[in-house]
């Protein structure tokens, strides 16, 4: 069993920055992809980035591609989200998860645990 634990979620003003943290515990963390994805109200749930196990390859979005940084940290058990130049659209609960294969998928059904998300407000 994996326990994925978010944080760092909050408001901001359009054009402000947020650091969403992701703790892991139970089984091991650094053996598998990790991702972001994100639930607007009313919307179905969106990929946002992913990152390999050693942290070296990463993948976004188009829509946050340049704005948002994905990384990890193996021996904190931790994986992070660095969010600059937030917009409005960003507005969301964004979810941290783990990943069934070694592939950067985009697909939720890619991911096997998630966390229980933490809500992103960007005023305008």
């Amino acid at each position: 069993q994996v326990q994925l634990v978010e944080s760092g979620g909050g408001l901001v003003q359009a054009g402000g920055s947020l650091r969403l943290s992701c703790a892991a515990s139970g089984r091991t963390f650094n053996t598998n992809v990790m991702g972001w994805f994100r639930q607007a109200p009313g919307k179905e749930r969106e990929f946002v980035a992913a990152i390999t196990r050693s942290g070296v390859s990463t993948r976004y979005a188009d829509s946050v591609k340049g704005r948002f940084t994905i990384s990890r940290d193996n021996m904190k058990n931790t994986l992070y989200l660095q969010m600059n130049s937030l917009k409005p659209e960003d507005t969301a609960v964004y979810y941290c998860a783990q990943g069934i294969t070694t592939i950067l998928g985009t697909r939720v059904a890619l991911y096997d645990y998630w966390g229980q998300g933490t809500q992103v407000t960007v005023s305008s």
